[in-house]
């Protein structure tokens, strides 16, 4: 796993107030959880956002974002930002709340 110190740094920052934050490696990289659920990760070259299947196509309109795949199958609600998403302030905040009003309205695991 290739990972970004400085991103994960950026991701600590941001996350640090959310209650029930874990965190570990996962899909590649280094990844935060609420309440056990997947929030976001980071790793060298793209930060991983989890969004409701019904709620990404607004965020594959910003440039610099593109879906997650699996092999050639596309990941409906999970998207890769790149360093100019992730490095803008106010679009990686933007993901981020998206991310956390998903991932807090599932059930805890």
């Amino acid at each position: 796993m290739a990972r970004d110190p400085g991103l994960e740094a950026i991701m600590h920052e941001e996350l640090r107030d959310i209650p029930d934050v874990s965190e570990k490696g996962m899909f590649g990289c280094w990844v935060w959880l609420v309440g056990g659920n997947l929030l976001c990760g980071a790793r060298e070259d793209a930060m991983l956002v989890r969004l409701s299947k019904d709620d990404d196509a607004w965020a594959l309109k910003m440039a610099g974002v593109t879906p997650m795949m699996t092999g050639s199958r596309r990941m409906p609600g999970w998207v890769w930002a790149d360093p100019r998403v992730y490095g803008n302030d106010a679009m990686r905040r933007k993901l981020l709340d998206a991310a956390l009003r998903f991932v807090l309205s599932l059930p805890r695991k």
